[in-house]
């Protein structure tokens, strides 16, 4: 059965972070999407009856490579995406393993500075999430 198209889209991710492994600095991984030519966020709809941190979670190892270790919850980034309601539920998430292989879903990862993610990401509405990253990450 079909959710009503008022029902909104539940969907979760993360934003994922790294120490640079040449300096010590913080880095935020991007994903690109070729269907939408965007970075964004790694993050995707959540499966029937999956809990949104666990879908967080495999979203990151999915999309990027990594296994993550997930940190405190950041805002709900509320949108219409394709004529429906979308909520995206996230979480800071430290990278802890791993690494990325190009598929049909995510073909690039960068990892940059705040600002720089800043700058790269396509949606406005991503930005201040990587804000708040840099508020509750530990120095």
């Amino acid at each position: 059965m079909t959710p009503p198209r008022d029902t909104p889209v539940q969907a979760a991710g993360c934003v994922l972070w790294r120490r640079s492994p040449v300096d010590g600095r913080l880095e935020v991984c991007l994903v690109h999407r070729p269907k939408y030519d965007d970075w964004s966020h790694p993050k995707g709809k959540l499966k029937r009856g999956e809990e949104a941190l666990a879908g967080a979670v495999r979203e990151v190892a999915e999309e990027t490579g990594y296994t993550c270790e997930p940190g405190a919850e950041l805002s709900t980034v509320c949108y219409y995406a394709a004529g429906r309601p979308k909520e995206v539920r996230y979480w800071a998430a430290e990278a802890v393993a791993g690494g990325f292989t190009p598929n049909d879903e995510v073909d690039r990862i960068l990892w940059l500075t705040p600002a720089a993610a800043r700058d790269r990401l396509t949606q406005p509405r991503d930005r201040d999430l990587v804000d708040e990253l840099v508020c509750h990450s530990p120095v």
